[in-house]
């Protein structure tokens, strides 16, 4: 885990003297990292291939009754602890082949073309795993290759809050940068720069291109956030990044039917 002290270390110095505000925002999370493409189990967490699914589970579909495309799963026994995430069981992220990658602009909660599905309890021989799920090859419009596979590999991490997350502004007050006038916009760029959440993580501050979609007074956690990757050929329309949030009292319950699905770009 970085040394806090190196969190805050760019900011410009007329932000100085509000770092101690700054580091009471401090919130661990886990850090994702993917690994060069290979050939991965079926339990393994990892972006794109062949998913975990069970013989008798039906496969997701879209409201047009096509299959989804598998984006991504996370293995979490095989993860850091992090409260209130699982410590075991297995998460999935399917999205569509159509132009907001099965986003609902209106209602990001609409799971209608994309799905969320929770293993609490993985079976673990193959011979009781799907074995006949849809070829990911004929598609037009993802911002990932799910016929290729990343395994994903994770570390706990902290990090303070970013302009980009409404809890930044709740924090210090919404007229926060006000108060340096004629350099308003060049310190709220800076600060910008100088404090980011982008990147692949669960849990933590998410990092947004345009607006974090979410309410004060519906607070939500960052489930997985999913960044545009050169490496993973992975792009959000243009440099943008993908989220999945979810209620605090819906993580505990294990409540995968109620997250809300967005992704931003430039």
């Amino acid at each position: 885990m970085e040394n806090t002290a190196s969190l805050l270390h760019s900011l410009p110095p007329e932000l100085a003297p509000f770092r101690e505000k700054w580091l009471a925002t401090l919130q661990p999370y886990i850090r994702v990292r993917a690994k060069p493409e290979r050939p991965t189990s079926r339990w393994e967490s990892k972006v794109g291939g062949l998913p975990y699914w069970p013989k008798e589970a039906p496969y997701p579909t879209a409201a047009d009754g096509r299959p989804l495309f598998f984006l991504a799963q996370l293995n979490f026994a095989d993860m850091p602890a992090l409260k209130p995430f699982p410590t075991s069981g297995i998460v999935q992220f399917y999205i569509y082949d159509d132009e907001l990658y099965g986003m609902d602009f209106d209602n990001g909660e609409n799971q209608a073309n994309f799905r969320v599905c929770y293993f609490p309890a993985p079976l673990l021989d193959e011979k009781d795993l799907q074995t006949t799920l849809p070829l990911a090859t004929d598609y037009d419009l993802l911002p990932h290759r799910p016929e290729h596979s990343y395994p994903l590999t994770f570390e706990t991490a902290v990090e303070v809050a970013p302009i980009t997350d409404y809890r930044f502004w709740q924090h210090f007050g919404a007229d926060f940068f006000l108060q340096f006038g004629e350099r308003e916009w060049e310190l709220q760029d800076a600060a910008g720069r100088a404090v980011r959440s982008d990147g692949h993580k669960v849990g933590g501050y998410a990092y947004f291109t345009q607006d974090d979609p979410r309410r004060s007074d519906d607070p939500m956690l960052l489930l997985f956030q999913l960044d545009s990757d050169e490496d993973m050929d992975l792009m959000w329309g243009d440099m943008g990044v993908g989220h999945f949030f979810i209620r605090e009292q819906d993580l505990i319950a294990r409540r995968f039917d109620r997250v809300l699905y967005d992704w931003d770009c430039l």
